[in-house]
């Protein structure tokens, strides 16, 4: 599947192309394509997408799994409704976005998941514990630290939840960019990307 914005069959669409809102994160391209590298999808797969933001990832996997389905969680109604304006904006039409804070409106959902991605909430160790009762065996999870207290949560849940393949991998990125008449680079935040599976 393509839009027009994008008709390209890889992923890394421009972070200029999403729409975004002051203060709400989104992941830049990059970080991105390492994620959902990570993820390995399936043409048919269920994917959570728990704090979703911007929607970059729904956008990008919608795109690159016509047949399977995108749940993204959002609390706040305003940045949900950013989500939809960006799946429109590509032509994207198998995301669908809940509104609501994790874990306690995972419940709701009702298709279950083959893949979750997590990137953001306070309560990341329960949330973890929540979709991880969701996942069949081989579902996989794959989630997002910026801060070391969040790299130290994720990895003691995955520790206790004793997942298996379990993978990090740090970003780090740098793009180049014009400052006045010089071209220079500069540093993209760096991001760990932490991935486990469910085996049993």
């Amino acid at each position: 599947m393509s839009s027009q914005i994008w008709p390209y069959i890889t992923p890394g669409i421009p972070d200029e192309l999403f729409e975004y809102l002051p203060g709400i994160p989104l992941s830049q391209r990059e970080v991105r394509l390492l994620l959902i590298a990570q993820l390995r999808l399936q043409p048919d797969s269920v994917l959570w997408d728990i704090g979703a933001g911007t929607g970059t990832i729904p956008v990008e996997v919608g795109l690159l799994c016509p047949g399977g389905k995108i749940i993204a969680v959002e609390r706040d109604e305003e940045v949900a409704n950013l989500i939809r304006r960006n799946c429109d904006r590509f032509e994207v039409k198998n995301v669908e976005v809940i509104e609501g804070s994790a874990p306690d409106c995972l419940q709701d959902i009702k298709v279950t998941p083959h893949r979750v991605c997590i990137e953001g909430g306070k309560a990341i160790q329960e949330i973890l514990q929540a979709v991880w009762n969701y996942l069949p065996p081989t579902g996989r999870v794959v989630a997002t630290a910026a801060n070391l207290e969040n790299l130290y949560a994720i990895s003691q849940g995955f520790s206790q939840l004793r997942a298996r393949n379990i993978e990090v991998v740090q970003s780090a990125v740098n793009r180049l960019e014009m400052r006045g008449f010089s071209q220079t680079f500069t540093a993209v935040d760096p991001i760990f990307i932490l991935s486990g599976e469910k085996l049993d």
